[in-house]
């Protein structure tokens, strides 16, 4: 039986939770296609579950500050001894055997770039054949709100009649 999509290969209590993702167990069996997060020390790296107890993932500084090309690794390898979560996509074009052949398709591809071709990037394309990084978008907003926090206090510091100032 072929499976549609990686929402389909959910058990059923997770295929009702919106787009939450969901925590592997050690006896698990992963669904074919499973968009695979790891957490690491300040992101979350993140594969592709191609079968076989084998994920392809962009290796980029998942070993530090080295980077590597896509490759194909062991789940142990992938997760290093972290916790593995599932990440839901609810709305895939692509069936399981086309994500996983996409994610193969990259297979020696050496051009990572943590702002516009890392592992979540490669991840999102495989599935949804849109190249994205919501962890990124999310530190580009923070950044942004965070500039603008401070532009704001340094006009309101400016532009405040002496006698309002604090002392």
């Amino acid at each position: 039986m072929i499976q549609k999509n990686t929402f389909d290969a959910q058990p059923a209590e997770h295929r009702i939770s919106s787009q939450r993702e969901w925590l592997v167990a050690a006896d698990d069996v992963l669904p074919l296609a499973a968009h695979v997060v790891s957490s690491r020390t300040g992101y979350t790296h993140h594969g592709i579950y191609v079968g076989d107890g084998k994920v392809v993932h962009y290796a980029g500084l998942s070993r530090g500050w080295r980077h590597g090309p896509v490759e194909e690794v062991s789940l142990t390898e992938f997760s290093r001894g972290r916790p593995v979560r599932v990440r839901p996509h609810l709305k895939s074009p692509f069936d399981c055997s086309d994500v996983v052949a996409r994610a193969r398709s990259r297979l020696g591809e050496d051009r990572y770039r943590i702002l516009s071709n890392n592992c979540e990037h490669f991840c999102e394309w495989c599935v949804c054949g849109e190249s994205r990084s919501a962890q990124f978008e999310l530190w580009r907003t923070r950044f942004a709100l965070l500039a603008a926090l401070r532009f704001l206090g340094r006009f309101a510091r400016q532009h405040t009649p002496p006698l309002l100032r604090r002392v």
